[in-house]
Order: C-alpha cells, then structure tokens, then sequence
C-alpha cells in the first residue's frame, strides 16, 4: 500500500540523513561544488556516505555530476538539476515553518539562504 503513496516514495529519498543537507549546500554560494568542498562544508558526514547520497540524489535527477578529463587529477562536480532547484522551494518552506514554530534566529530570518555562510 504505501508504495503507491506519493509522500511515502518522496520521503524514502529526500527522508534519508544528510539528503537536505547536500542539496542546501549545493544550493548557496558557488553553485557547482566538488565532492571535497561537500565534504568540508559538511564536516561529520563520512565520505562514504556523502558518495551514497550524491550517487542517490543523480540518480533521482536533483542534481548532475560532470566530470573533467582535461587535467588530472580528474574532477567530478556537482551540481543542482532544474528539479532540484525547484525542490529548494520545499527547504525554503521547511525553513519557514521552523523559523515560525521551532527556532529562534533573528540572522536566519532576515537572511536568503543562497547567500548564507553558517
């Protein structure tokens, strides 16, 4: 039953740790980052897990990878897809709800998260 249910299938990717994380990460300042500007941005993460999620996140068409050949060390980046900007809408919302019923922070409130250095 719970296959067929559109939140539920959302969830089963958006849901898992460190997912909100990637793409709000990916979505402020430099737009297209490497796995190691990720990794630094998100301290606790494993790079195992981090390499999961993103693998996860492309193949759920929110964001793509590129990969640079003409230099080496090799370069992957990544970056949002048009859906995953639009799904950065939702993080907007979650944001506001949170602003609204759980957290109190003046600087995150008066601040767009694009340009956020937290």
């Amino acid at each position: 039953m719970h296959e067929k249910c559109t939140i539920f299938r959302t969830t089963d990717f958006i849901g898992k740790k460190w997912t909100l994380l990637i793409l709000f990460e990916l979505y402020k300042g430099e737009r297209i980052k490497r796995h190691s500007d990720l990794k630094k941005a998100l301290p606790k993460i494993t790079p195992k897990i981090l390499s999961t999620r993103l693998k996860e996140l492309e193949h759920e068409g929110l964001i793509k990878k590129r990969i640079d050949t003409t230099e080496f060390p090799i370069k992957t980046f990544y970056s949002l897809t048009p859906p995953g900007k639009d799904f950065f809408k939702v993080i907007q919302e979650i944001k506001q709800w949170s602003l609204k019923w759980k957290v109190k922070n003046k600087t995150c409130e008066n601040s767009n998260c694009e340009e956020c250095t937290l």
